[in-house]
C-alpha cells in the first residue's frame, strides 16, 4: 500500500481533514524535543490550527533524543501523520502537517543544535517525560550525579540530555548575538516553568557561572498545564487508518475529544496566537496545574497500579468496575479536592464529573501498564504532595495510603496470580533492592499475619527512598496509612481491598 506523504494528500477521502495551507511556505519557529504521541496529539495540533490560519512562521522541527523509530515513521511521510479523535460515536481522522522533519539527536546532534540556534526559532518546547529533565523529583533540583549530566558536563559541546542540549544551544546563540529562545516545558512537573528554569540554569552554571546567570536572568520559562488522553498506538489503529485513508500511515496517533492547554504568557521572542487555537493564556498557571496533577494524574496513577494488580488492562476497564469507580470518586472528593484551592465547588465538581466521563470513554484503550511507567518520577507531584498537604491540615490520608500502597505492591514485579508486572522505571534497580531486602520478591498472596509482617518490612524499606518520598515517607502517619492497605493487598488482593477501602 502506498505511504502517506505530500503527494497522497489530494487522494484522501473527503471525510478526512487535511492541511489546507501551502506547507512549502511554512518556516521553522519551534524546535520540539521529545516527539512522542502526546506532542503530536496536543501541541502540534494547535500549531497546525495556527498554520492553517496563516501564521506560517511557526513550523515545527521535531527531535527524538534517543530512538529513531518516530523519525523512521514520519520522515518518509514528509512529516505528515494522522490524528484520530475517538469517542463512543466513532473516530474522526485528521492529517497533521505542522512537523517538517524529525531529527534523531543521537545520530544528528549538530543538525539539531543548528535548528535550535536558527534565529527564526523563537520557542524550544519539550515533552521528554519527567525523567528526561535529569532532576530529583522530590526536590525539583538538578540531579548532579545523573550519568547523563556528568557526561554532558564532561563534553558540553556534544550533549545528549535535554538540559545539556538546551544549554548548549543557548550558549551558541549568546555567542552569536542571537536572542534566546523561550523554553516551553509541556511535561507534568510541579511548577514546570520554575522547575525547568532551575534545572537548566544550574546546568549552565556548572558549565560557566556567567552562562548560568544569563540563563536564569534572560531566558523565559513560562509555566504550562497540558491535558489530553493519548493511548499508545496499536496495530489495529494502523489498520483502521490505512483502511480509511487508502494509504499507509506508519505511526498515527489516537486521542480523546477533550484537549486543554493553559499557558503563562511570557514569550519575549514571540509566539503563535495559541489562544485562537483553544489554549487558555493566563498570568497564573499554578491552580490549573495543581488541579490536573492531583485530580487527573493522581487518580490515573492510582488506577494504573491497582488496576494492574486486579488484572484490568485499561483505564476504561478500571473505572467501569463499580468498586473502583466508587473508590476513585471518594479519593477525588475526600482527600484530593481539599488540597486544590483556587476554584469554586461547582468548578471542581464539573471537572471531576468530566474526568470520570473521559476515563470511561469506551473508544480509548488507554492501558494501565502505559500509565504505570516511570512511577518513581511521577508520585511526588501526583500523590505525595497531596498527602503532605492533607497531613499539614490534620486530614485523613487513608485513601491516598492505599494509592501509594498500590504503587509499592506493583513495584514488587509479581502480580497476584504470579505473572510478571511490567516494571518500566528509571529507579527499578533501587526498588528491586528494597523489595529483595524485605523478602517480597516473587510473592503473590500471603495469610493475614504473614502479609502484615511483610508489609511492615516492605513499607519501612521503600518509604525511606527519599528521591521519591522525601521526608514525607518518614512520617509515622504515612507509614501507618500505607502499611495497612499494603498488607491487605498481599492477603486479599486489589479488588477486595478497594471494595472495602
Amino acid at each position: 500500500m502506498k505511504r502517506l506523504d505530500s503527494t497522497s494528500l489530494n487522494s484522501l477521502p473527503r471525510s478526512v481533514i487535511r492541511p489546507g495551507y501551502d506547507r512549502s511556505a511554512v518556516t521553522p519557529g519551534i524546535v520540539h524535543l521529545g516527539v512522542g504521541a502526546f506532542h503530536r496529539a496536543h501541541q502540534a495540533v494547535m500549531v497546525e490550527d495556527r498554520l492553517a490560519a496563516g501564521e506560517t512562521g511557526w513550523g515545527i522541527v521535531a527531535a527524538s533524543l534517543r530512538a529513531a523509530d518516530t523519525a523512521e515513521a514520519l520522515n518518509p511521510q514528509n512529516g505528515l501523520y494522522t490524528l484520530g479523535v475517538r469517542d463512543g460515536s466513532g473516530t474522526q481522522l485528521r492529517v497533521i502537517g505542522a512537523i517538517s522533519e524529525v531529527i534523531v539527536a543521537t545520530s544528528a546532534r549538530e543538525r539539531l543544535l543548528a535548528a535550535m540556534t536558527d534565529p527564526r526559532v523563537c520557542i524550544v518546547s519539550l515533552t521528554v517525560t519527567e525523567k528526561g529533565y535529569c532532576h530529583d523529583p522530590a526536590t525539583g533540583a538538578l540531579n548532579e550525579t545523573h550519568p547523563g549530566i556528568i557526561a554532558d558536563l564532561a563534553n558540553p559541546h556534544r550533549p545528549a540530555t535535554a538540559p545539556g542540549l538546551v544549554v548548549e544551544a543557548l550558549a551558541r546563540r549568546r555567542a552569536e548575538g542571537t536572542e534566546p529562545f523561550t523554553v516551553l516545558c509541556c511535561d507534568n512537573l510541579p511548577s514546570n516553568g520554575v522547575t525547568v528554569r532551575r534545572v537548566v540554569s544550574r546546568f549552565g552554571a556548572l558549565r560557566d557561572p556567567e552562562l548560568g546567570e544569563f540563563i536564569a536572568g534572560e531566558v523565559a520559562f513560562p509555566a504550562t498545564m497540558v491535558d489530553r488522553i493519548v493511548p499508545a498506538t496499536t496495530d489495529e489503529d494502523r489498520a483502521m487508518v490505512a483502511a480509511t485513508l487508502g494509504v499507509r500511515d506508519a505511526w498515527p496517533v489516537m486521542s480523546e475529544p477533550f484537549t486543554q492547554w493553559v499557558i503563562e504568557d511570557r514569550f519575549p521572542a514571540g509566539r503563535p496566537r495559541f489562544e485562537d487555537a483553544g489554549a487558555e493564556i493566563t498570568t497564573d498557571v499554578a491552580p490549573y496545574e495543581r488541579m490536573k496533577l492531583r485530580l487527573l494524574n493522581g487518580t490515573h496513577s492510582t488506577m494504573a497500579y491497582l488496576g494492574q494488580l486486579a488484572g484490568l488492562e485499561t483505564i476504561a476497564d478500571t473505572i467501569s468496575t463499580p468498586t473502583f469507580a466508587r473508590f476513585i470518586r471518594r479519593l477525588m472528593d475526600e482527600e484530593i479536592t481539599p488540597t486544590v484551592p483556587g476554584f469554586s465547588e461547582d468548578q471542581l465538581t464539573r471537572y471531576k464529573d468530566a474526568l470520570i466521563t473521559r476515563y470511561a470513554n469506551p473508544a480509548l484503550r488507554h492501558r494501565t501498564a502505559q500509565i504505570a511507567m516511570d512511577g518513581s518520577q511521577k508520585l511526588p507531584q501526583r500523590l505525595i504532595g497531596t498527602m503532605r498537604d492533607q497531613l499539614a491540615a490534620g486530614r485523613s490520608i487513608a485513601l491516598l495510603g492505599l494509592a501509594v500502597a498500590g504503587f509499592i505492591r506493583f513495584m514488587t514485579g509479581t502480580g497476584e496470580r504470579g505473572s510478571a508486572l511490567p516494571i518500566n522505571d528509571p529507579m527499578a534497580a533501587t526498588f528491586s533492592k528494597a523489595v529483595a531486602e524485605a523478602g517480597a520478591a516473587g510473592i503473590t498472596r500471603l495469610p493475614g499475619d504473614q502479609a502484615e509482617a511483610l508489609a511492615e518490612r516492605l513499607a519501612g524499606s521503600v518509604l525511606t527512598i527519599t528521591d521519591v518520598f522525601g521526608e514525607t515517607g518518614r512520617d509515622s502517619r504515612v507509614r501507618s496509612a500505607v502499611t495497612k492497605p499494603l498488607a491487605r493487598l498481599f492477603s486479599e488482593g486489589a479488588l477486595a481491598t478497594v471494595t472495602t477501602a
